[in-house]
């Protein structure tokens, strides 16, 4: 089982849930969920015990963000397919996925996972060069990601397991 798909397990995403996590909105609005867990964490220094509310309605955000949306009417767009290309990113070890699409993802959610420790560096410490910094890398990581996640599913999209993620 792949990482990607524990973590699929974990947020308890279905097929349902991947259709509406697959609006553009979904993926837009996805985006913010760091820059809330950074406002949430930092405002302990104005808040004190009491910034726990907004940490915990950033994990809420964080959860809910890929449900709250409705089906898009058409999955004929850049975001849509970038879902679905992490759907067939995640479930490559059952179906292989061509060999130069192998290596970059991983190495984007490094990027990604390095530009995120900047970013905890800089919330904690109230820094914001690290934090700035770490924000970038982590969204250029990870907008990149997305992007690769398009082109694997162009490839891939002519299967019967895949065929059916687009209309």
């Amino acid at each position: 089982m792949t990482l990607e798909r524990k973590i699929s397990a974990l947020f308890k995403m279905d097929d349902e849930n991947w259709k509406k996590h697959s609006n553009p909105w979904s993926v837009i609005t996805r985006n913010t969920v760091t820059p809330l867990l950074v406002i949430a964490f930092w405002s302990r220094i104005w808040l004190g015990w009491y910034s726990i509310i907004p940490i915990v309605l950033s994990f809420i955000w964080m959860y809910t963000n890929p449900r709250i949306f409705s089906p898009p009417k058409s999955t004929d767009n850049w975001a849509s397919k970038g879902v679905f290309g992490e759907r067939v990113w995640l479930n490559r070890d059952k179906i292989p996925v061509p060999e130069y699409h192998r290596n970059v993802p991983n190495i984007l959610s490094i990027v990604s996972g390095i530009g995120f420790l900047f970013v905890i560096w800089g919330t904690y410490s109230f820094e914001i060069w690290p934090l700035l910094f770490g924000g970038a890398l982590q969204f250029s990581g990870k907008l990149w990601f997305v992007d690769r996640m398009v082109w694997l599913y162009e490839d891939m999209k002519h299967l019967p397991e895949y065929r059916k993620f687009e209309y």
